[in-house]
């Protein structure tokens, strides 16, 4: 799986040349978790803390929607990320918001990002070595080229007819639970099919062999041949289903970025059940 790595491998490269960790560690608010807290606890070394909620757009009321190319390419640059840098994600969890980055990145025409399989949760079960304090990043230069292509807007979502794979809970999708935002209502996108990120993965937060992934995308009447929008809560989860449907070599595939909280909270339909 290209766009993933080994805490193996991961291990062995530390300190090389060109190579920028990002600890992209964030929480939904109900967890009540402080990810910049635990990075200054417990991060691998060398790795820079990558605020998800900072490095976004100011200009939309919605959570973490993209930045603008440039704000993105000057924010990174002074976490040491530069085009030639091989930038590997990871996050406190095992894989959950690392896969977002990993997504911003090849988005804003990165394509050498990788996410590393099963993050600081594998890594720390393997008894690997981490480091405290604060980062000290030292300054690069990265310039970012938008790619349109990967991103849907709702009217898009709402015009196009492609497939969506909703990545929230079967819960949530089905609006048996309460939305974690206020003024979002439940239910999903009407035609949406629900692909739980967490069930794209094994117990210790890697990534299932492509063969059970097929089988989740097949019973959830996912045609990997046909385009495919994922979506989740927020825009960070359904990265996870593009990190899937990107190992399984699927080729049309983008991500709605304003997802449920944008739908969810808007006069659009939605489906319950």
């Amino acid at each position: 799986m290209s766009n993933l790595v080994s805490t193996e491998w991961l291990n062995d490269h530390l300190g090389d040349d060109h190579l920028c960790i990002l600890d992209c560690s964030w929480h939904l608010p109900t967890a009540k978790r402080n990810a910049l807290g635990e990075f200054e606890d417990a991060h691998i070394s060398g790795a820079q803390f990558f605020d998800i909620d900072a490095i976004s757009s100011t200009e939309t009321p919605l959570p973490h929607m993209l930045p603008s190319p440039e704000k993105f390419g000057t924010e990174v640059g002074k976490l040491g990320a530069t085009n030639n840098s091989k930038i590997i994600c990871y996050d406190s969890v095992g894989l959950f918001s690392a896969a977002r980055v990993w997504w911003m990145f090849k988005v804003f025409g990165h394509d050498n990002v990788v996410v590393l399989d099963g993050g600081l949760k594998k890594w720390l079960a393997e008894g690997r070595a981490t480091v405290a304090g604060k980062a000290k990043p030292a300054a690069g230069n990265f310039t970012a080229n938008f790619r349109a292509n990967m991103v849907k807007s709702m009217t898009e979502v709402a015009s196009e007819g492609s497939q969506i794979a909703d990545a929230r809970s079967p819960t949530r999708f089905r609006g048996e639970e309460p939305e974690p935002r206020a003024g979002v209502k439940p239910g999903h996108i009407p035609n949406a099919s629900n692909v739980h990120y967490a069930s794209l993965l094994n117990s210790d937060g890697t990534l299932k062999p492509h063969v059970e992934l097929t089988k989740i995308f097949a019973t959830a009447r996912i045609d990997l041949e046909k385009p495919i929008t994922t979506s989740c809560g927020s825009g960070v989860t359904a990265a996870i289903v593009t990190l899937a449907l990107t190992a399984l070599g699927a080729k049309h595939h983008s991500l709605y970025d304003g997802s449920w909280a944008e739908w969810g909270a808007s006069d659009r339909e939605n489906a319950l059940g």
